[in-house]
């Protein structure tokens, strides 16, 4: 068994970039920023905070989410699985780490203007529950 599965609460890096291709297929992408807080060791050592980049690639029905309701700065919750893919350029093989996003929850405050705003929005999930436990199954 393997589990390939990615969770990140951070904040949006810049606004989405959304690229349209035939058969009304979208794809958007954006970096978020996740921080570690600095902290003191016991000798007096400072750790200073440490901020990670991460690219986000989302797909189908979410793009419309995203395109609609996040922007630079906002604060998100993303789940998804991490995948590396590779081109050449130049004659230099690069590589990049990206996390293909299942589902985003916008996070913080809702902003002050009198405009709609989502505080939640997921990919649709399989309806998939499992069956209450019978009752000579309960722990006590």
């Amino acid at each position: 068994m393997s589990v390939n599965k990615a969770i990140l609460v951070g904040n949006v890096g810049k606004d989405p970039e959304i690229r349209y291709f035939e058969k009304d297929v979208a794809v958007a992408n954006f970096t978020l920023a996740t921080t570690e807080r600095g902290y003191t060791l016991q000798n007096g050592t400072q750790v200073p905070e440490r901020t990670e980049w991460h690219n986000i690639v989302v797909r189908r029905g979410l793009v419309e989410v995203v395109e609609k309701y996040v922007k630079k700065g906002m604060q998100l919750y993303v789940e998804g699985k991490i995948q590396t893919r590779s081109w050449e350029k130049d004659g230099i093989k690069r590589y990049i780490t990206e996390i293909l996003a299942d589902n985003i929850m916008l996070l913080g405050k809702k902003p002050e203007s009198g405009e709609i705003h989502a505080s939640a929005v997921a990919a649709p999930a399989p309806d998939i529950q499992a069956p209450p436990p019978a009752e000579d199954d309960l722990p006590f």
